[in-house]
């Protein structure tokens, strides 16, 4: 079976999901270059520009291929409308759009009146004022459709709200080209533990797969530097979040592929902070794997091909990612791993910044600010959290001079 893959990734991200799918399927890449450390794990590739549907489906023309798959975030609505054209399963292209523009992810929800945040678009630093008296403080400003919480921040006081209105406004990511640039969303900042919930869904049918706690850092801003799965959380089957969920999907039009939902859980009950219409990242289907058994590439490849979701859980434990942070900016001399230093219960330890990358923390980098990550599985939680400090202190960053 062929499957078309729109995009690859990056290796410390997403190696792992490319060797599973490649496991059970042919993987055809269609990317924006000539694949590298990807060579080994596919059965061919086309370099063609990801953000053209038509020259997509010319290429896919010449294959005979059962599904279309992305998980990168930047190419969901473009990969949406190449199955459309090709007669594929999928979400659909105008179900896609509304989960990567977020204010139409809120006018869909605000419709269905599913629980979600408080949000009011604004193009200027007025109108982000108007909003901000409308929703009152603290609140939280967010770029319209970027991902991996770039830009987004929490505004606790009128005195902030400009320098965090320009952050916001002024935030991009490569590739992002299916909305335009500009609009910020002021939200009502909503209080309580943040969780992600990953499903599979076929014709409209949910199939959850596992409910990640998020660890956020570095405030006002957002950045997620951890993350952990716990095999037995109640959360996975709450009858309140599988509501929540499934309203939220079927106002959005979401019926076929896989989402990774962000909720707040307040004391209101869960509230939908977004939909992504792709598997999460993070390396949370990594520890998802390690905590449950189950195979969220292959189950989203599944998906993307016609195929009823199985993810029943082969076991039950605890499994966590943590990301490693320089203390302050940087450049990178080098980044050293001691593996002999690792606990037992580490699954892996990946350095990801090369020798003279820059390291600038948020809001001045994100993703690109870690030096490394790593993942661990154990009985509980509290061993995870030992045993990531234990193993943090055997990655070493050396830093070529402070930025």
């Amino acid at each position: 079976m062929t499957l078309l893959l729109i995009g690859a990734g990056s290796q410390a991200y997403r190696e792992y999901l490319l060797r599973s799918v490649a496991e059970e399927y042919d993987v055809h890449l269609l990317a924006d270059r000539a694949p590298t450390w990807e060579a080994p794990l596919l059965s061919g590739h086309t370099v063609v520009d990801t953000t053209d549907v038509d020259a997509m489906r010319e290429v896919a023309r010449t294959l005979s291929c059962e599904g279309v798959l992305t998980w990168d975030d930047t190419r969901v609505v473009q990969t949406a409308r190449l199955a459309d054209a090709l007669g594929l399963p999928g979400a659909g292209a105008e179900a896609a759009l509304r989960c990567r523009d977020k204010q139409a992810t809120r006018e869909a929800l605000a419709r269905a009146g599913v629980p979600q945040a408080g949000s009011i678009p604004a193009a200027s630093l007025p109108q982000a004022r108007a909003a901000a008296a409308r929703l009152g403080y603290p609140l939280v400003l967010k770029p319209r459709a970027l991902n991996a919480s770039t830009g987004v921040v929490k505004v606790d006081s009128p005195d902030a709200l400009a320098r965090g209105f320009r952050l916001a406004r002024a935030a991009t990511a490569p590739g992002a080209v299916e909305v335009a640039p500009g609009d910020v969303l002021v939200e009502e900042y909503l209080d309580g533990p943040e969780i992600s919930f990953d499903a599979a869904w076929h014709e409209g049918r949910m199939t959850p797969a596992f409910v990640a706690r998020k660890e956020c850092g570095f405030a006002p801003y957002f950045e997620e530097t951890g993350h952990v799965v716990d095999g037995r959380d109640p959360l996975l089957s709450d009858p309140r979040i599988l509501r929540t969920v499934q309203a939220a999907h079927t106002a959005v039009g979401f019926g076929t592929g896989w989402t990774h939902t962000e909720l707040r859980l307040t004391s209101d009950g869960p509230k939908i902070i977004e939909i992504n219409a792709r598997i999460g990242g993070d390396r949370i289907p990594d520890i998802g794997r390690l905590a449950l058994g189950v195979d969220a590439a292959r189950t989203a490849a599944q998906v993307a091909c016609g195929r009823s979701p199985d993810l029943t859980p082969r076991h039950h434990r605890v499994a966590a990612v943590r990301f490693l942070y320089p203390g302050a900016d940087c450049i990178a001399r080098d980044v050293r791993l001691d593996p002999g230093a690792l606990p037992d219960s580490v699954d892996s330890a990946v350095t990801i910044a090369l020798p003279g990358q820059e390291l600038r923390l948020p809001p001045n980098g994100h993703v690109s600010s870690r030096y490394a990550l790593l993942t661990v599985v154990g009985e509980s939680e509290q061993q995870c959290q030992a045993d990531l400090d234990k193993a943090a202190g055997a990655v070493r960053l050396e830093v070529l001079r402070p930025l």
